[in-house]
């Protein structure tokens, strides 16, 4: 199984001068609550179009809280400029340099 984002002893690394041409997402922690995950995704909607995560949206399957709030995170994230305190969400974020895109559910890279 490749997992580059993990370094040696299984420590998650925050994206730091990424190498050229290199992307950067925001997805939420595995260990994100869902409290956290919803107030997540009402802050980020706030600011971003969501549709992508409404019902008939692409990314819309799996209906889950994780799945939402990392697209809705995203977003934000990427309209903001894409700077690491624009994917702290309280601590309940994460910055990958893997890109999260899945079947028809294309993240946002801007």
């Amino acid at each position: 199984m490749h997992q580059s984002w993990l370094k040696k002893g299984g420590m998650l690394t925050l994206a730091k001068g990424q190498a050229s041409g290199q992307g950067a997402w925001c997805v939420a922690k595995p260990s994100a609550t869902d409290e956290e995950l919803e107030q997540n995704i009402n802050f980020a909607c706030a600011f971003v179009n969501c549709n992508v995560i409404q019902p008939g949206g692409a990314c819309y399957d799996p209906q889950t809280l994780s799945s939402h709030a990392s697209v809705a995170m995203n977003l934000y994230y990427q309209k903001q400029g894409r700077n690491y305190w624009n994917c702290d969400f309280r601590k309940s974020a994460l910055i990958s340099v893997i890109d999260p895109s899945y079947d028809n559910c294309k993240y946002e890279y801007a």
